[in-house]
Order: structure tokens, then sequence, then C-alpha cells
């Protein structure tokens, strides 16, 4: 199936590995132009330098007010376009209730929260008919994760102004979706794995309550996040799909 990528260009936003990298390898792989970042230079150039010619990598954070307006500039002027954003972070931490300090909420909520919400925007100003904005957010926008307070809080209002985006952007021909992925294996899962105790154990345990009985890969991730963000799903948009093998229990 031709996914309609070639010389198309998106800039991704914590993609110099995990599920980021994951999916910027399928846009290139396609045909596609991708900006990568990372918030260190080295690891951000490294990243782009494995994906070939077609990738340029860039230090940038989402909480800097100034980074939405420098990638897309750096899209245009590097490939000379701009047609989607893929919006990530790193996870917020971990932990209960009662362990989350103001402070990390605030620090969460600058890069997770307002950070996504100021690219979007940018990106919505940015972008003609055609163009399309995807979020990387959690299971956890319909079912809470327990230990990711964090995330829990945040990522279903995310889910929110997302849905709220695509009904105003919709008329402009510009789409917007979302990605929930669930244990997929990557550092971060195994680092989630291990913080409540034997981590083979957890994994186990995990992968009993999945359908598909098995923890899913980046490429499977990938994948399904290059189909959503290509032309070939230009009738999909306000949707949050769950790349979790089945996990979630509801519709």
């Amino acid at each position: 199936m031709d996914l309609g990528l070639k010389d198309r260009v998106y800039v991704l936003t914590g993609a110099s590995r995990g599920l980021g990298l994951a999916t910027a390898r399928e846009l290139v792989a396609d045909g596609a132009k991708v900006v990568i970042t990372s918030r260190d230079e080295k690891t951000a150039a490294e990243a782009a330098a494995e994906l070939g010619p077609n990738a340029v990598g860039v230090a940038a954070d989402n909480a800097d007010a100034a980074a939405a307006e420098r990638l897309i500039a750096t899209a245009r002027d590097r490939f000379g376009g701009f047609d989607g954003v893929l919006i990530s972070v790193g996870g917020p931490p971990a932990g209960l209730t009662a362990h989350i300090t103001d402070a990390q909420w605030r620090a969460a909520f600058d890069s997770v929260f307002l950070g996504a919400v100021r690219l979007a925007r940018t990106a919505a100003a940015e972008l003609s008919s055609g163009g399309v904005i995807g979020f990387v957010l959690s299971g956890s926008v319909y079912e809470p994760i327990p230990g990711l307070t964090v995330s829990n809080g945040l990522r279903p209002g995310l889910a929110g102004f997302a849905k709220s985006l695509a009904s105003e952007v919709g008329p402009q021909g510009i789409r917007v979706v979302g990605l929930l992925p669930a244990r997929i294996d990557t550092d971060r899962v195994r680092e989630l794995d291990s913080l409540f105790g034997d981590a083979d154990e957890a994994r186990a345990r995990n992968s009993a309550q999945i359908p598909l009985r098995r923890y899913g890969t980046p490429e499977e991730f990938g994948r399904a996040t290059a189909f959503l963000l290509s032309p070939a799903a230009s009738y999909l948009t306000g949707i949050m799909l769950p790349v979790d093998g089945g996990a979630l229990h509801g519709f």
C-alpha cells in the first residue's frame, strides 16, 4: 500500500529513541523527510545520522516557548516544506499522589501539557490542507495506570485539547490524531517494570493481562503511527488510537 509519504516533511519531537525514533524510521523508509528532536544535541544528531540524509536532528525542549517556531523553520529551510508534526515527550515522573511535589507537577505541566499545546497551536497556524498534528499520549487517557499519577492527570486533558483542536482546524483540511501506546518494549516501559519489584515478574504479569499475551515492539507502534500521519489516513481525525495489543478494557 502506498501511504503517499514521499517527500512529505514532518517534525517529530522527542524522537531520538523509542517510539519517536521507530516512527521516524518508518516515515523515512516510505520516502518522507523528518526533523527529529532531543534535549541533547549530540543524541539528536546521532539519531538523525542513523536515519540518513532525509533526517536532521535538532536540540529542543518542548517546554521552550521558542522551540515550535524554530523547528518548523528548520523543516522549511532544510527540506522545503512542512506537512505535519508528531508531538511526544518523555514520560512524566512515576509515583503515587502523596509523593509528587508541586515542582514536579509544574515541570510536567510545562513539558507534557503546555509544551504540546504550544507546538500544536503553532503547527496549526503553519499547516495547509492535508497537514496533520499527532500526539503520542498513553492508555492513561482512558484508564488510570497505577503508580503514574502525573500521567493520569495530564494525558486525558491533552486528549481533550486534541479533540477540540480537531474540530477547529478540520474546516481547513488539517487532521489531528492521537496514539495511545501501552506496554511497548521500550527503555521507558522496562524502567517502569522495575520500579515496583522484579522487572521480569512484572513483565510476565502485565503480558498475561494483554489479549495478545505479549508486549508490542517499537516497530509495530511506528507502523501504526506512520499510517495515521500519512495521506492514506486522510479521513481520520479527532481519534485516539490504542496501540496496546487489546489491553484497554473499554470500547
